[in-house]
């Protein structure tokens, strides 16, 4: 049976906060840590991104927080991979946190730690913060963790992916002479991570949450593979584009993420790109734009990437094919978040298909790779896009890009040729 916010222990302006914001019913991830967490427990969730981990594990810190006695000594800290990811962390916990008095700040770089130390010496309970930017503060004496009871580690394979592990490992030994209460959270529990959490959880209590968003589920994730020409990926991202709310395409580059914004922008497509070359503002503002509906398509790096946490993304590009399953497991996160369907749509060029298959294979997927252009309506609705007799039988085996001669590939180019003329007119 489901229960409410109530029922899992939080007091009533907690739970008067989260109904303000139409926020009625715990999800899964919730139900299994809040409880756990407002008894004090370590706990360690295996869950992936959209599983609703923020409040997770922010509604016990609000909860059982203290008012620290001097504004440099925080009582709460959360670390997160990404400056993305700290921002967002703290626009779900800050309105949260002033129904209790508590006072919420994020820390990350790329923004003006000036602002920050200022926020800091008027006084912080909790800090949400990337690991770099934490340590410069710690190093410049503007921070104090001598009195943090409670820490949360958000996404912690992501900070193996970027790196960061060994700036969170500094840190937890900063904090261990208070033995906080730890609560850690990953897409994974294995390797650097399992180490993570025997060398700073004490005794913890383990979740998993059987994800509803898992890749290779028939729903809500509805994965298509398409092989596209070269000279017409960008028309095919514009024509997905047209036909499903906030479209992001990853790119493996950040000059392929701008030449693909060009692209989009000759077709009068609204896009941006983001990545790492870009200023921090200019990435807050490219997100906003587009969480805001005002952007179609938003053209990101993979690392760029990991901070985005937008809802309502209806589908997923991997305009260059991902590197590996992990990859693509990262990448296609990013739709089908809190019960959504959503749609994942893979670019294969005519020299990937055996690379393809492989793909599918390591991600359980058996779905056809069929031969498009920008100009096919099915584009228009992925979910309801049909396969074609070729499609089946490619996959079957009967058929596959491997065995194609070259003059059948140098056929397509010249359909291709022929539609964008055809387009034209």
């Amino acid at each position: 049976m489901t229960k409410t916010f109530a029922d899992l222990g939080l007091r009533a302006p907690l739970v008067d906060a989260l109904a303000a914001q139409g926020i009625l019913e715990p999800f899964p991830i919730q139900q299994q840590t809040i409880e756990d967490g407002l008894a004090g427990r370590d706990v360690c969730g295996k869950a992936k991104t959209g599983s609703g981990k923020t409040l997770a594990f922010g509604l016990p810190m609000l909860q059982t927080t203290t008012p620290g006695a001097d504004p440099k000594r925080p009582t709460g800290l959360v670390l997160a991979p990404t400056r993305e990811l700290t921002r967002q962390i703290v626009d779900v916990l800050k309105p949260l946190g002033a129904a209790v008095d508590l006072r919420v700040t994020g820390i990350y770089g790329g923004a003006p730690m000036e602002d920050q130390i200022k926020a800091l010496r008027k006084g912080v309970d909790i800090i949400v913060a990337t690991p770099g930017r934490l340590i410069d503060l710690l190093d410049r004496g503007e921070l104090r963790l001598t009195e943090v009871n409670q820490v949360v580690i958000d996404e912690a394979d992501h900070m193996a992916d970027l790196g960061f592990l060994p700036q969170v490992q500094w840190i937890m030994r900063k904090v261990k002479d208070q033995q906080p209460r730890v609560m850690l959270f990953s897409a994974t529990l294995d390797g650097e991570i399992d180490v993570l959490v025997r060398d700073h959880l004490h005794d913890p209590v383990r979740h998993e949450v059987v994800d509803e968003h898992e890749v290779g589920d028939e729903l809500p994730v509805i994965h298509r593979f398409f092989q596209v020409h070269q000279m017409d990926r960008a028309r095919v991202v514009g024509a997905i584009a047209k036909g499903h709310s906030r479209t992001i395409a990853f790119v493996r580059t950040k000059r392929g993420a701008d030449r693909l914004a060009d692209q989009l922008e000759e077709i009068d497509v609204r896009c941006a790109a983001i990545h790492g070359d870009l200023r921090q503002h200019q990435r807050e503002r490219a997100l906003k734009m587009f969480s805001d509906g005002k952007l179609d398509v938003l053209v990101a790096t993979d690392v760029a990437a990991r901070g985005i946490h937008v809802d309502d993304v209806g589908a997923v590009v991997h305009f260059d094919m991902p590197e590996d399953a992990k990859a693509y497991t990262h990448r296609s996160g990013r739709t089908a978040r809190a019960g959504q369907e959503g749609v994942v749509a893979t670019f294969v060029m005519w020299d990937q298909v055996a690379d393809a298959e492989k793909l599918k294979r390591q991600i359980g997927i058996a779905e056809p790779t069929a031969d498009i252009f920008s100009n096919d309506p099915r584009l228009a609705d992925l979910r309801s896009f049909e396969h074609t007799e070729k499609d089946l039988a490619a996959a079957a085996g009967a058929e596959t890009e491997a065995a194609r001669p070259v003059a059948n590939r140098r056929q397509q180019a010249a359909m291709f040729r022929g539609s964008r003329g055809r387009g034209r007119r």
